[in-house]
């Protein structure tokens, strides 16, 4: 029967390597959403335009990306771009497949807070005499962001932990760092112990944080749409 050393598992979870790897899981979290969510909002939008090659161009690019795994899709951009001459460092690959994987997923919660968005504040962009490119960025997407910020909020929870998958090309995360932690004295109790508290304190914390943002965020009053159009059109409604 397995003991618990508390004494390990301490000198793990306080131990420098460890805090290293969190900051790196952190940061690659966050660069990673903040690819996803460019990216996200690009295919969303360009699923909504009346442009057909960037409708199948969106569609293609979703097709893909939510149609195998994340892994394999790690994997490729470590060992298959180099064929191509595109190098770039593990932290760089990881990034960039997470960011390309999430943005597939975002668009799709975008998507659905675009539909969320009434016509009638399309219909008032159109009176105002605005541009449909100009109702998207100005009025749709300030309303939408706000909406989705719930979902968005867990799906960065999600790749706070999917980020665990970046320890296949060798990028030192807390995954990794913990493993390599136990395979010197055989104690992986401890050891994974002590990732899967820091990873349990990380989505904690991201979770109050969601939560706060939700609240700063939530209107106390019904929804001025004067905050989404430009300087000098409110007062062309009357």
């Amino acid at each position: 029967m397995a003991v618990f050393h508390t004494e390990t598992f301490l000198r793990n979870l306080l131990s420098y390597d460890y805090a290293a790897a969190t900051g790196t899981t952190v940061w690659i979290s966050l660069a990673s959403m903040g690819l996803g969510l460019v990216v996200g909002i690009a295919i969303a939008v360009g699923r909504e335009t009346s442009l057909w090659p960037l409708k199948v161009l969106a569609t293609l690019y979703l097709w893909i990306f939510r149609g195998t795994p994340v892994l394999l899709q790690i994997v490729f951009a470590f060992n298959v771009l180099p064929a191509f001459g595109l190098i770039l460092p593990a932290y760089a690959c990881a990034i960039l497949a997470l960011g390309l994987a999430e943005g597939a997923y975002i668009s799709e919660i975008m998507r659905a807070g675009i539909h969320a968005i009434g016509k009638d504040q399309r219909e008032a962009g159109s009176a105002l005499g605005l541009r449909p490119w100009q109702i998207m960025w100005l009025i749709v997407l300030p309303q939408a962001i706000r909406i989705v910020i719930p979902p968005i909020g867990n799906q960065f929870i999600g790749m706070l932990k999917l980020s665990a998958l970046v320890s296949v090309i060798g990028v030192r995360e807390l995954l990794l760092t913990a493993e390599q932690a136990a395979s010197f004295d055989f104690r992986y109790l401890e050891a994974l112990s002590a990732a899967g508290i820091i990873y349990l304190a990380l989505t904690t914390i991201f979770t109050i944080g969601q939560t706060a943002l939700e609240k700063a965020l939530k209107p106390g009053a019904r929804w001025s749409s004067d905050t989404a159009l430009p300087p000098g059109t409110a007062d062309m409604r009357s």
